[in-house]
């Protein structure tokens, strides 16, 4: 596992901009046109409840570099559950972990599930490049579709494997842009969808948070049997508010998280 955590993000943030081109030009525009210190809130990572690729064996991770475990999330529709780890130096990006609950889902994703997790090594979760290893198994073009028709979560994992699901921008450290209308602004006038699942904006001052997110990239992913442009990962953008003692609030909103999930949609 990473020893130094700039590194980790660093290969995190590499295998992400491969099939996300939008983030890289996006980065682009707040950083070069517009002059802003781009800092990450958090990064998100998808996985199943089925060792050995557990959410936990992916927060081992984070854990052997001193993150902490934060708070826990359900969404009984999705069938997921989520934590996230935040560094008590809060000078690290937090780190947000969901898993689906592949014992709720129906016993044909649920065998499908099985036999791609089936085909991942012990000794692979444990190596440096797990987090950002993508796919570890074999898997064609109508299997995805048979899982997309059930869960649009397990249909993106077993297309994208292990990555970054998404970036997310501090608002909070952008010096021009101080709410999250303005960003959303910004992406349309260059042409970038925003989720608009749950409205535009997610959350509220209330709830000491505010999100949107573009929709994802669609790029080209090579099943065995043939090559089919699909949706792979998108970028947030967060505004924290502060709580009672004048922190920011570190947390995540699972409302909102739930509308965020609905970035990778094939169907929007």
């Amino acid at each position: 596992m990473h020893t130094d955590p700039d590194t980790l993000f660093a290969r995190l943030w590499e295998s992400y901009r491969q099939v996300t081109p939008s983030a890289d030009r996006i980065h682009k525009i707040l950083g070069a046109e517009e002059g802003q210190a781009i800092v990450n809130d958090h990064i998100a990572l998808r996985t199943f409840n089925l060792d050995p690729v557990r959410l936990d064996a992916l927060a081992e991770h984070f854990l052997s570099l001193g993150y902490e475990e934060g708070g826990e999330y359900h969404f009984e529709a999705k069938k997921l559950y989520a934590r996230h780890y935040e560094h008590p130096s809060r000078e690290l990006p937090k780190v947000f972990i969901s898993e689906l609950l592949v014992e709720q889902c129906s016993p044909e994703l649920q065998s499908v599930v099985k036999s791609l997790v089936g085909q991942v090594k012990p000794e692979a979760v444990t190596a440096d490049d797990f987090l950002y290893s993508g796919r570890h198994w074999e898997v064609d073009y109508d299997t995805y579709r048979q899982l997309m028709k059930e869960s649009e979560y397990a249909a993106w994992m077993a297309a994208w494997g292990y990555r970054a699901n998404h970036f997310t921008v501090s608002i909070n450290h952008l010096e021009q842009f101080g709410s999250v209308p303005e960003i959303n602004q910004l992406l349309k006038d260059h042409g970038y969808t925003v989720n608009s699942s749950g409205g535009e904006v997610k959350g509220s001052p209330e709830d000491l948070l505010e999100q949107s997110s573009t929709m994802a990239d669609r790029v080209p992913v090579t099943f065995t049997d043939e090559t089919v442009t699909i949706p792979s990962c998108f970028y947030e953008f967060a505004l924290r508010y502060p709580k009672p003692d004048g922190r920011l609030y570190s947390g995540f909103v699972a409302a909102s998280a739930d509308k965020i999930f609905e970035s990778t949609n094939a169907g929007s």
